[in-house]
């Protein structure tokens, strides 16, 4: 049966209808206790969707649909380790990766507990090295910077968590500098390369299958960057300055990567869920292993009550359902994700790969196009500085657009400076005060009637606010645990395979076509009349350059 052919669809449907109209201020002036009916707390995280568009009835029909998807017998799926990446064949088992050392789970008769645990001891075996100075390079002297090279989930995971967590770094004695490097077009690595002693600097090339063309360039030009400075041989240099991360320990060991420095991944972990596993290096040597057993501890939380609580107190359930009933009953298509904490900034670019790249599909799992809408356009920015660029379509403009503010009650409490404790209050005044606005509009403002029509607002833009106690690496787990869940449940939902990026792998082959052409100066018109015209211009001014 279709999904909109399922009766709880249909139903959702005449709700909408009914519905729809509802503004905001009137389901919040209706009920003084809205609060305590839509929202849910679990461990360190509050989710409030009480400037939802929705009623009681709302939620019902939620929880119904997704029962009639059969959601419960999916989540068994994903923690069972069933092939629910039905075009790769292949499990999606990144919660296992949380599994505390004394659990078990059996995949193709082996248990993958053991394996993953071995793998976060040679983690931990790495970072004690490199904190205690006892890791050196070609010189001799400790090694002192990091680089991460990867891209896709390889750095945006790593990169978005070790700037959440930087105020549980490490000590001052064994603070490391750590830089980020994805572009395939070396910037990124030019930039740093003339602030780096290339005797203290350890690359970390992280790569699940070893073979992203992004990934390998820039560690090629980090291995001839080392040769040049310091005249070691290549054993030597592969040994003591670079660390390799895959699933493809035949590849690692092709480019260079010594064996003791190699840690393993599993196909059954997916790119954009990868951070739990060896992929996030970074992040203990940022933290300390200590605290990034304590970042899988808070999203091990999440998995349990995932798992196991019922539909209406379910937190990923709950969230994931809610973005259902905008984007497919009320047509909301754009997705702000609206963090009010600097240490957040890289959430929104994390969640806009996690979303898009997991649902935005437009073909079932049956291989059949669908006639409904999926995944939203996720966009975002820190709170503060997103007042002052996109708040203003979001207040005045034409397109309707759901929201989840993201802020940590606590902050700065134990600092004893009364200015960052008043910062602190600032912040959390705005994030209160956005959303508020957005729901009610200018009926919050006396004498809202008198104003011009140019100062109006006409509020009724749905919203979530995520409240954290305080962001710590336990509560960061949490969070983001939460927004895989959901991404899984609107998957399930939608009947999509959430854990393939085939849309990705065509722009890929495509580019090695037009390789050679450029580096040929090939002027063979064999592509489409565009392409042929950008590329003959390309060679144009390559040529008048030399």
């Amino acid at each position: 049966m279709s999904l909109i052919d399922k009766t709880s669809w249909q139903e959702l449907r005449k709700h909408a209808v009914e519905t729809g109209n509802s503004h905001l201020s009137q389901l919040l002036a209706e009920d003084s206790n809205r609060f305590d009916h839509f929202s849910l707390h679990q461990g360190s995280l509050l989710l409030d969707y009480s400037k939802q568009r929705i009623t009681g009835k709302t939620v019902e029909l939620l929880c119904s649909l997704a029962r009639e998807c059969d959601l419960n017998a999916w989540i068994e799926k994903l923690f069972s380790g069933d092939a629910i990446n039905a075009s790769e064949n292949r499990a999606a088992l990144h919660t296992a990766l949380r599994l505390p050392a004394d659990s078990s789970l059996s995949l193709n008769g082996e248990d993958i507990v053991q394996g993953i645990h071995e793998t976060l001891g040679r983690m931990q075996q790495i970072v004690e090295r490199i904190h205690a100075g006892q890791w050196r390079g070609y010189s001799g002297r400790p090694i002192k910077t990091i680089v991460n090279i990867g891209v896709g989930g390889s750095d945006l995971g790593p990169f978005m968590a070790s700037k959440a967590l930087s105020d549980w770094g490490m000590p001052a004695a064994h603070k490391l500098e750590i830089y980020f490097v994805s572009t395939m077009d070396g910037s990124q690595l030019v930039d740093h390369l003339d602030d780096m002693n290339p005797a203290t600097t350890l690359f970390i090339i992280s790569s699940k299958s070893f073979t992203t063309i992004d990934t390998l360039s820039n560690a090629n030009t980090a291995l001839q960057w080392l040769r040049q400075a310091s005249g070691a041989e290549d054993e030597v240099l592969y040994r003591r300055h670079f660390i390799g991360i895959s699933a493809a320990a035949d590849k690692m060991a092709a480019w260079g990567i010594a064996p003791n420095s190699r840690l393993q991944l599993w196909d059954w972990i997916g790119g954009r869920y990868s951070m739990w596993s060896a992929i996030g290096l970074p992040i203990a040597l940022e933290i300390g292993m200590p605290n990034f057993r304590r970042m899988l501890d808070g999203a091990h939380a999440m998995d349990l009550h995932f798992r196991s609580e019922r539909f209406e107190q379910n937190l990923p359930v709950m969230l994931a359902m809610i973005g259902i009933w905008n984007i497919n009953f009320l047509n909301i298509r754009a997705h702000a994700i609206l963090p009010y904490d600097g240490r957040l900034s890289h959430l929104p670019s994390y969640l806009e790969q996690l979303e898009m790249e997991s649902n935005g599909k437009s073909v079932s799992r049956d291989g059949e196009a669908i006639d409904y809408n999926t995944c939203p356009i996720l966009w975002g920015e820190i709170g503060p500085n997103a007042q002052h660029a996109f708040y203003q379509l979001l207040h005045q403009g034409t397109e309707s657009v759901m929201c989840d503010f993201v802020v940590p009650a606590l902050r700065y409490q134990d600092n004893g400076n009364p200015d960052l404790q008043n910062q602190q209050t600032l912040t959390l005044a705005n994030c209160l005060a956005q959303s508020r606005i957005l729901a009610l509009g200018d009926s919050v403002i006396d004498s809202d009637e008198t104003a011009p029509v140019f100062k109006r607002y006409r509020g009724n833009q749905p919203s979530t606010t995520l409240l954290m106690d305080e962001l710590n690496p336990y509560s960061f787990g949490q969070l983001i645990a939460l927004y895989e869940h959901k991404v899984f449940v609107q998957s399930v939902i939608w009947n999509i395979n959430p854990f393939d990026q085939w849309g990705v792998e065509l722009g890929k082959q495509m580019a090695t076509t037009l390789i050679d052409p450029l580096t040929r100066h090939d002027r063979a018109t064999r592509f489409d009349p565009s392409t042929n015209g950008l590329l003959g211009w390309i060679l144009d001014q390559q040529e008048r350059d030399t």
